[in-house]
């Protein structure tokens, strides 16, 4: 299974070179991270929320650069890993078949409460299980 999300371009998310600057790439996936963790996880399961974990690692991958704004381009996510208490989040973003970036996160379930790491439950797990790249 995986978890569509249509992002928005902005004309000011190009850069001197006139394509979309690094960072931009990296705002693209945490918008779909959250619409994922907000629209997917929060109305499945009520008594626990993903929203509450953090990004111990990012990495990108540039394949093609995007050259205009005003557009949209799609970020698609899937799970590659679920370790005790973290997992790896895939996004693949591009357009009409054509990749412009793969994004890997390490994200990490925290208690708000302490701030520190927490296991994944049983039912959290199940989740995620669904979304991995090999389903």
């Amino acid at each position: 299974m995986k978890f569509l999300s249509k992002q928005f371009v902005r004309w000011d998310d190009l850069d001197a070179m006139g394509h979309v600057n690094n960072a931009k790439y990296l705002t693209y996936a945490q918008e779909a991270r959250f619409l994922w963790a907000t629209e997917e996880f929060s109305g499945a399961m009520r008594e626990t929320s993903l929203i509450e974990m953090v990004v111990a690692r990012a990495e990108i991958d540039f394949v093609e650069p995007i050259y205009e704004g005003g557009r949209f381009v799609d970020v698609e996510i899937t799970i590659g890993k679920i370790g005790n208490s973290s997992f790896n989040m895939l996004f693949t973003i591009g357009d009409q078949g054509k990749v412009f970036a793969k994004v890997m996160t390490v994200q990490v379930a925290i208690s708000p409460e302490t701030m520190k790491s927490r296991p994944l439950s049983d039912k959290e797990c199940e989740f995620l299980t669904k979304y991995l790249e090999s389903n």
